[in-house]
């Protein structure tokens, strides 16, 4: 069974930073694109940051972009995501994800198919 768990979300002054990470059990990272969405309350689910399968040259949303990092190892079979300098606007329940298909870039949210249950990040001073 395909599961994706994630963790490390939690309550940040603005400025400040978190390291999400998602645990993927029933199928190997490696060979996937991988994602992080988040979704604020009111808005629509939106694709921050993925990379490729072969882990080069992510992509980010130009809100994150410069300060967000996402990364991935295929041997502990995680995904991860550095946030610095978050934002108010940062605050949302940020889910991780994979493509449907092997190979694939993960630049697009049409590629994905599988979200965890997701990890609140809330920043507020």
């Amino acid at each position: 069974q395909v599961q994706l768990v994630e963790s490390g979300g939690g309550w940040a002054q603005p400025g400040g930073s978190l390291r999400l990470s998602c645990a993927a059990s029933g199928f190997g990272l490696s060979g996937y694109g991988m994602g992080w969405f988040r979704q604020a309350p009111g808005k629509e689910r939106e694709l921050v940051a993925g990379i490729t399968w072969s882990g080069g040259n992510p992509f980010y949303s130009d809100s994150v972009k410069g300060r967000f990092t996402i990364s991935r190892d295929n041997a502990k079979n995680t995904l991860y995501l550095q946030m610095n300098s978050l934002k108010p606007e940062d605050t949302a329940l940020y889910h991780c994800s994979k493509t449907a298909a092997f190979f694939s870039s993960g630049f697009k949210a049409y590629e994905y198919d599988t979200w965890g249950q997701g990890t609140q990040v809330t920043v507020s001073s």
